[in-house]
């Protein structure tokens, strides 16, 4: 095999762990051999997984302030760009949500374009597929992927507008993008992508490019340039924006014959006592709680307001831990939650407890998904141990990140679809009571009312 086809298609560097799984999702569908690693693999992993088209690497970077953000992201891509992927893709939410202080999109875009080479960075932020659409530069978004709910323009989403750390009050991309770096920032609208737009580095000092995206062949129009610029270059080509980079590229790669898609997955098994651990606030896990308790699920609920005192952290999880394992002996299934909806009075009561403790707001805020997100880990791993679990779903964008690395886990491979942008994947651990568990990673927006039901059944 020639050299150049040898090389990995692509390497993406995801800002949390629901929007990695959401992107190997789309890659292993569009017939790649795909899997997620917690950290940048070493060679040594690597052997384990051999033939592989793409490497994911799950970051916590989406809750991160802009400094040590940088500081970790510099560090993970220059390793990343040692595996001489054709494509490098800093994989964000589909929603945009970021802040000049937390998750700044700006900061990673300068990050990465001092590790690569091309001066021109494409955006590509539209996923069809998953109720995302960009247009004249403009992001809209329905309420709730995989479900009916309805578009919004993303200042006026019901969610996304009153995120409790990053709300996003600006639908416009380039100017969203705009209070976060000083880089030069254009639109490619749709009727130019159209007109058979090509990446070219003489844009009239434009250095980043946000991407309209309304329908699949604009995917399809977007990853043909994207293959094209990359030629150009002769180097790893860095862009940044959802899975619908991943879309775009698998459609290319389809109409190229580098891969044929796979549309056939193997049935996935119910199971009674799913375990489902949500560190999620949005208003769509609030209504999928309450389906599940109207639907047979037990309810546990995290006092997170306790975790901000060492030895109040380590009694509260215990009884969580004892409670949510008694019911799953039992059968039944179990959800664990820091909170039902953002008005949710735990909340306040948290917060007040921290800065009670010490801790400055800012930093509170910039804490929360780490905070929450490692005390679910440890609950989800001991109650995996403790009830012989086979399947766990972990909620929430923020929080996931660092529940999976509490977990214990090394890296993850996509078993099946279920809903779109959250598939059913196996664990790879050196933890025997977790390795070869199941495990689905849901962001706040994803799933219909029945969503915790419809993964344990396996079936959408």
């Amino acid at each position: 095999m020639p050299e150049a086809e040898s090389k990995l298609k692509i390497v993406y560097y995801a800002d949390d762990f629901t929007g990695s799984t959401d992107a190997l999702e789309f890659l292993t569908r569009a017939g790649a051999r795909a899997v997620l690693f917690v950290e940048p693999p070493s060679p040594e992993q690597l052997q384990r997984f051999p033939d592989l088209d793409a490497v994911g690497v799950a970051g916590l970077t989406r809750s991160m302030a802009p400094g040590p953000m940088e500081q970790r992201l510099r560090a993970d891509l220059s390793e990343l760009k040692k595996l001489e992927p054709r494509h490098l893709h800093y994989k964000v939410c589909s929603t945009f949500d970021s802040s000049p202080e937390i998750g700044n999109i700006g900061r990673a875009i300068e990050t990465g374009r001092s590790v690569f080479k091309n001066k021109l960075t494409p955006v590509v932020v539209g996923a069809p597929a998953l109720g995302r659409y960009v247009s004249f530069g403009n992001l809209y978004a329905k309420m709730g992927i995989g479900s009916t709910g309805r578009v919004y323009r993303l200042d006026r989403h019901p969610s996304i507008s009153r995120h409790p750390v990053t709300p996003m009050k600006e639908a416009n991309l380039a100017m969203h993008l705009a209070q976060q770096t000083e880089l030069e920032i254009g639109v490619v609208d749709f009727p130019e992508l159209e007109a058979g737009f090509e990446f070219s580095e003489e844009r009239g000092g434009e250095q980043v490019l946000v991407i309209d995206t309304l329908s699949e062949s604009h995917l399809g129009m977007i990853g043909g340039a994207l293959e094209r610029a990359a030629d150009r270059i002769g180097d790893t080509l860095f862009s940044v924006g959802s899975s619908g980079v991943e879309m775009a590229l698998g459609r290319e790669w389809e109409r190229s014959g580098s891969l044929v898609p796979i549309t056939q997955f193997p049935a996935v098994d119910p199971v009674t006592n799913l375990l489902v651990v949500s560190g999620s606030c949005s208003p769509v896990t609030s209504g999928q709680i309450d389906w599940a308790l109207e639907n047979g699920f037990a309810e546990v609920a995290l006092d997170t307001s306790r975790l901000a005192n060492a030895e109040d952290s380590t009694s509260e999880k215990d009884r969580v831990i004892e409670g949510a394992v008694a019911r799953l002996r039992s059968g039944s299934p179990v959800v664990v939650h820091t909170a039902r909806g953002g008005e949710d009075a735990r909340l306040a009561r948290t917060q007040e407890a921290f800065l009670r403790s010490g801790m400055t707001l800012e930093t509170f805020k910039s804490q929360t998904g780490k905070l929450f997100g490692k005390a679910l880990g440890e609950i989800a791993k001991r109650c995996v141990a403790e009830a012989n679990l086979k399947r766990v779903l972990l909620a929430g964008g923020d929080s996931s990140s660092y529940a999976a690395r509490q977990m214990g886990i090394e890296a993850v491979e996509m078993i099946a679809p279920l809903s779109p942008g959250a598939p059913l994947c196996r664990v790879y651990s050196q933890d025997p009571c977790l390795n070869g568990a199941e495990i689905n990673f849901k962001g706040g927006q994803v799933g219909a009312e029945n969503y915790f039901g419809q993964v344990a059944n396996g079936t959408l």
